[in-house]
Formats: C-alpha cells, structure tokens, sequence
C-alpha cells in the first residue's frame, strides 16, 4: 500500500482546483486539431510582428475548452488574462473598468458573450477597433465626454450561441474558431492525463471506458477522473481500474451512452408524459422545473448528437432509439407525426 493511499490531507485545495488540470501551452492541448493548428500559426506571426493577436471567437457547447484556450493565448503571448462574462457586465462602466486596468498584449476573457448587455456591447466596439473608449462625466448640460486611449489587447470571447452574437459584435473578430465534441480516443487522452496529474495511472480498459461514456467532453471526464480518484483512494487502490470506473459512472449517474439523470428526465418526460412530443421548449421547461437556456444549450445538443432527439418547428421530439434505450415505447401517433415532420 503506498504512503499516497495513507495520507490524504496531502491532497491540497490547489490540486482540486479544475485549473492545474488546464493544458499550459497549446502542443499540450488535446483535440481539435484543425484549431491548433491554424491558431498556432497565427500565434507565431503575432509574436514575430510583436504585436497583440487579433481578437478571437471561440463557439461550441460547454466544458470543450474554450476559457482554456483563452489562458494559452495569454501564454503563448507571455501575457496576463483577465476573466469576465457577459452577465456579469451590466454597465458601460463595468466594461470601463475591465478595460482601463489592462497592460499592452494583455487577454481579456468574456465567457457567454452573447448575453452582453446591448449598451455594455456598443461599448465595446471602439475599443476593440480603435483601443479608446469615450466615458461621459456627469450628465445633463454640464455633461462631458472624455476619450481615453488603451493599450492594444486581445479580446477573446466564448459563446456557446453563435446565433444570439449580433452582426456587429460578430464582425469585429478577426479570428472565430468552432469547436466540437472530442472523439474517445482524445477523451481517453485527456483523462489519462488529468490521472497522471492527481497521482493515479488510469488503466486501458477504464480508459476506454470514460472515452465511450464522458460526452466527448473534457469537462465531464476530469470531473468523472477526479470523483474516480476519490473511490479508488476509499478502496486502497494505487490506479484506476475497470471496477473503480464502473462504479464511479454508476454514482455519477452516467449510462451506457453517456447520459445523466436530467438527459434521461428529459427523454422520461417526453416519451411518458406527452406521449413521445412534439412538446414545445417552454411547455418542457416547466415539466422540468429546468431553466430553458439550460436545456438548450447544456443537454439538447448531446441528445441530438446521438440521434435521441429531434427539434422540429413544432417542438422537441423524442426518436424511437430513445425510447429502446431506456425501455420504454412510444405512443404510435408520436412515431406517425415524426415521420411528418
């Protein structure tokens, strides 16, 4: 039995921290070849002309590595990031602030850019195209505007709603890059890696295991490795085996495809309560109890990757795989309207 299985308190809060698992530079970053690869060639000339990158969009669902692809920026650059989101920013002089404190070539960050405040968004258009910003001093007929420079930054935005970014906002990115789900094989990678990181080697068939069932998402595979950890740990067990993936996915409450509680409530709810659909996402939403951006935006697109769910223009849609995969059967007229649709 090694020391490492004795002495837990050594696990330390900053090893839980999801950021020591973020790839550093990018010929560490795993997946979405085409991405790095042109990424890094704008990379290179930026540094060789000595000037900022030019701003960034990246788009795709959560938990692809996206805020970690922003922080590589900052490194390759040998600069510094600040981090922000789009609800967070509710005033142009929230924007103001973020902008004014930052040094030439620095990153800043706005995760969910899409949800920007419109005001806080025309705010943000001479500062990326010009580097100044226009802040009014007091208001009525002392009012007065005063334009203040800023040093050249790098704007990196994040959305998972390509389609919510006005035109405007949209344009002004030099570079957009779309990411998509992680074959297996790279989740394996990945998690093979974030093990290494937390002590424990993840054997090949517990490997294959999390590539087939973690979403093709690295999020989900370093939360599903770290919780592994915890039950390998409790069984005195110096590596990640078959039966300590098997049993972690079954307290997760990942199945065989990879869904969770709520994508199998979300299928439930469908097929047992409104006979299969099609069910409008409002009408959903409140079955659920579940936020409408959440079920579009974090457990649909899974759904629809893997053939479960259909939107259609008179709602969501549960298919017959859906149904088979979790044993249950759909009404005939749901299969009929289907075919319609």
């Amino acid at each position: 039995m090694s020391d490492r299985l004795l002495n837990p308190v050594q696990r330390t809060e900053d090893l839980e921290n999801e950021n020591i698992l973020r790839p550093k530079t990018l010929s560490d970053f795993v997946g979405q070849a085409e991405l790095r690869e042109n990424l890094g060639i704008f990379l290179q000339a930026a540094r060789e002309r000595g000037e900022p990158l030019d701003h960034v969009l990246f788009a795709g669902p959560p938990g692809l590595g996206k805020t970690t692809l922003a922080s590589i920026i900052a490194s390759e650059m040998g600069t510094k990031m600040k981090v922000t989101s789009g609800p967070v920013l509710d005033r142009p002089s929230d924007l103001a602030g973020m902008l004014t404190n930052l040094n030439e070539g620095d990153v800043l960050f706005i995760d969910e850019i899409h949800r920007l405040n419109r005001t806080v968004e025309e705010y943000l258009y001479p500062a990326m195209e010009d580097f100044a910003i226009d802040i009014l001093l007091e208001s009525g007929p002392s009012a007065r505007s005063v334009h203040l420079p800023l040093p050249r930054f790098t704007l990196v935005g994040a959305t998972t709603r390509t389609g919510m970014l006005t035109g405007p906002l949209r344009d002004r990115f030099g570079l957009t890059f779309r990411m998509d789900p992680y074959r297996p094989e790279e989740i394996e990678i990945i998690g093979k890696r974030t093990a290494g990181i937390l002590g424990f080697s993840l054997e090949p068939e517990a490997s294959t295991l999390l590539g087939r069932r973690c979403r093709g998402t690295p999020r989900v595979v370093n939360r599903v490795v770290r919780r592994c950890r915890d039950v390998a740990q409790v069984l005195r067990k110096d590596s990640i085996d078959r039966m300590v993936a098997e049993k972690t996915l079954s307290i997760l409450g990942l199945d065989e495809l990879g869904l969770d509680e709520m994508d199998r409530r979300i299928l439930t709810t469908l097929i047992d309560r409104f006979e299969g659909g099609p069910l409008g996402l409002s009408t959903l939403s409140a079955a659920l109890n579940e936020d409408q951006d959440t079920i579009e935006e974090v457990y649909e697109p899974y759904l629809i990757q893997l053939g479960l769910l259909a939107r259609t223009p008179r709602g969501r849609v549960a298919t017959p795989a859906a149904a088979r995969h979790l044993g249950l059967s759909v009404h005939p007229r749901s299969s009929q309207e289907m075919l319609q649709l």
